[in-house]
């Protein structure tokens, strides 16, 4: 029987593979509203006017935010790597000691937004910090200095990373290692080895993890702002509360402008992706006497993502700093606001995505393929342009809905939507398209097939996607700033007010509970995804 996505023998598209009309127009629906706040951004800044756009453009301070948001990007992208692919390596491939509880142990600094460990870092690390006045009583006077560049690339590293290591793991873990057996027969040794045979397999999958590093680094709000350090997000931030309008959008096209470049450039580094079939040697790599130092180098960056900022929050509660400012006591309204916001942008998000993933995974074509690309948009554009795209847009037209939850709850499906259409068409491919058909031959409907059969079947990746949304939903940043109704308080913005009036102790406790929610939702797409650590 001919599946859904099948072609004719004279190559056209058969009558049975034609998308319904129905889903067709529900897809561009959702593509629609992806673009809209983005192409209302390139039409408002193509009213500034050439000449005054490249005075802006031009001007040193513009330039020198380019030049810091390229070197940010860069530099943490490469240790993204350096750390990634070793640990990826040693909880795959070696006979590292502890091997499951390192491999869950190096994966939760995901859970942790980069702003928090700011936070953290800032106040053992920075000047009269925890660590500096354990020092002092040794003659120490002065550390080196946490602020600026060196920061930035600590903090957004340590929280990046694991994007690098899950891939690659992924990728090492389906290799047919028996290649890796071949050539150590021909002599190559270890270096050799992983060098012609593994690398070139894994490329894409590092590529792939290095782009989610990238985007996440370019678009990072709190962590250069915690830093002092002038890159895009910030400086973008800055412009639009001094009311620097043209400023801000000038600079979020150009945001944008690298953010496609970088995409470019990831294809290119990605190149053909290879795959391999056939016998999988389940041997380990003896490390030897390199196993504890191995061992040792997991438990410095697992020590420093993750042990660090939680000491730091525990002993802020411990002391108590976290009643000094009675006006910034915390509330557990703030929790229940995170998860009221995050659980409408999840749910709307599946919903979102169900006719783009179903499109995409079932039917070929233009229009599908187009409709999948366009809801990839929002994850490649930050969340501060995002905000001020819609900020903008909703107070001249869409006033009913401004600075209201609706515009807020958009804001959040189209940032995160491909996070629900991937897991959602990934679901979708898993599906034999022969079973809703059977359905309807005992005289089901389409939307009778879809619900009793498809839809059941791809629970877990509904459920899992839904968890990712949830997750990165809780945790964002500028956009809920930028955005959220007045008085609205969330964690994350009780957090930043909390860091902007300068009581860090006052962010203890909300910041631990929203590791502790982000920590739940982290399980469940683990276990959705049936996550495999031997």
């Amino acid at each position: 029987m001919a599946t859904e996505h099948q072609r004719t023998a004279d190559g056209d598209t058969d009558d049975d593979a034609s998308p319904p009309l129905g889903v067709s127009i529900a897809a561009a629906a959702v593509a629609a509203g992806v673009l809209l706040p983005v192409l209302w951004l390139f039409r408002t800044g193509l009213s500034v006017g050439l000449t005054e756009s490249l005075a802006l453009l031009t001007r040193p301070t513009t330039l020198q935010v380019f030049v810091n948001s390229a070197v940010l990007v860069v530099l943490s992208t490469a240790a993204c790597v350096l750390i990634g692919v070793p640990l990826a390596y040693l909880t795959v491939r070696t006979d590292i000691p502890f091997r499951r509880f390192w491999t869950v142990m190096v994966s939760l600094p995901l859970v942790i937004p980069s702003y928090v460990g700011a936070f953290a870092f800032v106040s053992a690390f920075g000047p009269q910090g925890g660590f500096q006045r354990l020092l002092a009583p040794l003659g120490v006077a002065k550390i080196p200095e946490i602020y600026g560049l060196q920061g930035s690339v600590l903090i957004l590293t340590l929280y990046t990373y694991p994007y690098v290591y899950i891939t690659a793991r992924a990728s090492l873990k389906s290799m047919d290692t028996t290649l890796i057996d071949a050539a150590r027969t021909l002599e190559h040794d270890r270096w050799e080895t992983f060098r012609r045979v593994t690398l070139p397999q894994i490329r894409p999958a590092v590529a792939a993890g290095a782009l989610l590093s990238g985007l996440y680094v370019l678009a990072d709000f709190g962590t250069p702002s915690i830093m002092r350090y002038d890159v895009f997000t910030r400086v973008i931030f800055v412009e639009f509360g001094s009311f620097g309008r043209d400023t801000a959008i000038l600079l979020s096209l150009q945001l944008v402008a690298v953010t496609v470049f970088i995409l470019w450039l990831e294809a290119r580094v990605r190149g053909e992706e290879r795959t391999t079939a056939g016998g999988r040697s389940r041997a380990t790599v003896s490390l030897g006497r390199w196993r504890y130092l191995a061992m040792g180098f997991a438990a410095l960056i697992a020590g420093l993502a993750l042990v660090v900022p939680v000491a730091i929050l525990l002993s802020w509660v411990g002391t108590g700093s976290a009643s000094v400012n009675q006006s910034l006591a915390f509330q557990w309204s703030y929790v229940s606001n995170s998860v009221l916001v995050a659980a409408a942008a999840a749910a709307v998000a599946v919903v979102a995505g169900l006719p783009v993933a179903y499109l995409s995974a079932r039917y070929d074509g233009i229009l599908p393929a187009t409709f999948e690309r366009i809801s990839y948009v929002g994850y490649a554009v930050p969340g501060v342009v995002l905000g001020l795209a819609l900020v903008y847009f909703g107070s001249q037209y869409a006033t009913p809905i401004y600075q209201t939850l609706y515009l807020l709850v958009f804001a959040y499906v189209i940032r995160f939507l491909p996070q629900s259409v991937g897991s959602l068409r990934a679901s979708f491919l898993s599906v034999d398209p022969s079973l809703p058909e059977a359905a309807r031959t005992l005289g089901q409907t389409s939307a009778g097939a879809f619900r009793h059969v498809t839809l059941p079947l791809v629970a877990p990746g509904l459920f899992g996607g839904a968890a990712l949304v949830f997750l990165t939903t809780m945790k964002e940043l500028p956009a809920t700033l930028l955005l959220r109704p007045s008085g609205f308080t969330t964690l994350v913005t009780h957090i930043w007010t909390a860091y902007e009036s300068g009581y860090f102790g006052q962010a203890a406790i909300p910041a631990l509970v929203l590791l502790f929610v982000s920590g739940l939702s982290m399980l469940v797409i683990l276990r959705q995804e049936g996550y495999d650590v031997k």
